[in-house]
């Protein structure tokens, strides 16, 4: 699970009057954001961001604590209370006791906190009358046992104690997003709102917040998209980003000399599956100095022995990248199979790859 550091500011937790609560935390949210994109809100006063990223920019934990405590008091002249730990809930908890809990120790953290953070009074007083004062104790209870005495709320913490669950389900403020976005000036989106021609849907926006809470118990890279990097082969082109992240405002225009010529197909393989391609006679099919084929392509062997037979081909295209270094010597080849399917197959190395499969 991913390692969360907890900022909180205290004194922004009330809501005020005049709304300065909530224009403060939004210039920390803002701060926040030029040392990692992943900052995410929690509650008023209350947010956190992924450990991993900026500790590798920082050169450790102790330094992004710095850059955080520092960057608070530049905007506010406030001191914000810091924790790290594994998930939301212990993550809030070890901001509020200005903890640093080591990778791996998380159990035991939360284990050994007062059954009263768990956040409901009835709970609490049940627990001290059974003689159960930690999370820990409450956490050991047999599940069963706890659906029959207790509601379903409290069996929802029961997971949240035995760590089961990331976060509490009253920990975040689902109002909080779409008041910062208002203060921001941003549009915001009618929940009947319906996607036409491009537009933005209600449908998107559950989609995002989705994403957000699976990006929140996964880590900043458990949710990726696809993008389209420059690249000569079609299988390079291709490349995962973590979701949210920004995305590159310059376009790669390079010509690219060598590249594949499209059609694209629809898959590429991020991990190549060898193949075997061989002619009429049985022999395998290699290529050449000089770029040509020893024959004719008549069958393609897939995994486990699926023989499959090949009804037309096109290419070879030989590729040769670095030559001035340690050159990489590739050639694609299109092929069309009995049963209508197609694809693209790279040999390297001596061997065929299925890079590839065509809609």
């Amino acid at each position: 699970m991913e390692r969360l550091v907890c900022v909180w500011v205290a004194s922004l937790s009330t809501e005020q009057p005049d709304g300065s609560s909530l224009r403060q935390f939004a210039r920390v949210l803002d701060t926040l954001s030029l040392m990692c994109p992943f900052v995410e809100p929690i509650r008023l006063g209350l947010c956190v961001f992924p450990m991993r990223g900026p500790s590798r920019f920082f050169g450790g934990d102790e330094f992004v604590l710095a850059a955080v405590t520092q960057g608070v008091r530049d905007v506010l002249e406030l001191t914000p209370s810091l924790g790290v730990a594994e998930g939301l809930f212990c993550a809030e908890l070890a901001a509020r006791a200005e903890v640093v809990v080591p990778a791996g120790a998380t159990t035991e953290f939360r284990r050994a906190q007062p059954v009263r953070v768990l956040g409901r009074a009835d709970l609490t007083t049940t627990c001290r009358r059974l003689g159960l004062h930690t999370v820990g104790a409450f956490a050991d209870l047999d599940p069963a046992r706890v659906a029959e005495r207790f509601s379903g709320p409290v069996r929802v913490l029961h997971r949240v104690a035995r760590g089961e669950l990331s976060e509490s389900p009253t920990q975040r403020d689902p109002r909080l997003r779409a008041r910062l976005r208002t203060l921001r000036g941003e549009d915001v989106v009618p929940d009947e709102q319906v996607g036409f021609f491009g537009q933005r849907s209600a449908g998107d926006d559950r989609a995002q917040a989705a994403a957000h809470r699976v990006r929140h118990r996964l880590g900043v890279e458990g949710v990726v998209v696809a993008q389209v990097r420059g690249a000569r082969a079609p299988e390079d082109r291709s490349e995962l980003q973590p979701w949210g992240a920004p995305r590159p405002t310059v376009r790669d225009e390079a010509p690219w000399p060598g590249r594949v010529a499209g059609p694209a197909p629809a898959t590429t393989l991020h991990q190549p599956v060898a193949v075997e391609l061989r002619d009429a006679h049985g022999q395998p099919v290699r290529v050449g100095t000089r770029g040509s084929l020893s024959g004719d392509p008549v069958t393609l062997v897939l995994g486990r022995g699926v023989t499959r037979g090949v009804s037309w081909f096109a290419g070879p295209w030989p590729l040769v990248e670095r030559w001035w270094a340690d050159a990489r010597r590739r050639a694609h080849l299109q092929v069309v199979l009995d049963g209508g399917e197609a694809m693209l197959l790279s040999a390297e190395g001596g061997r065929w790859w299925l890079v590839g499969v065509y809609d």
